[in-house]
C-alpha cells in the first residue's frame, strides 16, 4: 500500500487499480472508468492521504531571517531613493543571499 500521494504518483494505472479494487469507500466507486489523475485523487480521499506535501524549513530561525529581509528591504527603498547605488546593491544582494537560504534549509 501507498503510503504518500508522491509515491502513487509515480505508479502506473494498472497498479493503482489494484488498490482502488481492495477499497471500500465512495470515492473509488466507478474507479475502472477514473483515469489515473482521479484514481490517485479518490485513492487518497479513501485512505485519508494528504494531497499535496508541506514544505518546512529545518536548521534556520525561518523568523528572524524573514525580519532581516524586511530591514533590508526598507535600506534598499531609502538607499533607492537617496541615489545610493551601493548601498542599494548591496541591500539586494544580502536579500537574495537570505532567501536562498531559507530555500536551501526547505526539506
Amino acid at each position: 500500500m501507498p503510503a504518500s500521494f508522491k509515491e502513487m504518483k509515480h505508479m502506473n494505472k494498472p497498479q493503482l487499480l489494484e488498490i482502488a479494487k481492495g477499497l471500500d469507500h465512495e470515492a473509488v466507486k466507478g474507479y475502472t472508468q477514473m483515469n489515473k489523475d482521479h484514481l490517485i485523487e479518490a485513492i487518497c480521499k479513501a485512505m485519508d492521504i494528504p494531497m499535496h506535501e508541506h514544505h518546512e524549513v529545518v536548521g534556520v530561525n525561518k523568523t528572524a531571517i524573514r525580519q532581516n529581509i524586511r530591514e533590508l528591504k526598507k535600506k534598499r527603498d531609502n538607499a533607492l531613493a537617496a541615489k545610493k547605488p551601493d548601498e542599494y546593491r548591496a541591500a539586494r544582494k544580502k536579500i537574495k543571499e537570505l532567501k536562498h537560504a531559507l530555500r536551501k534549509a526547505t526539506v
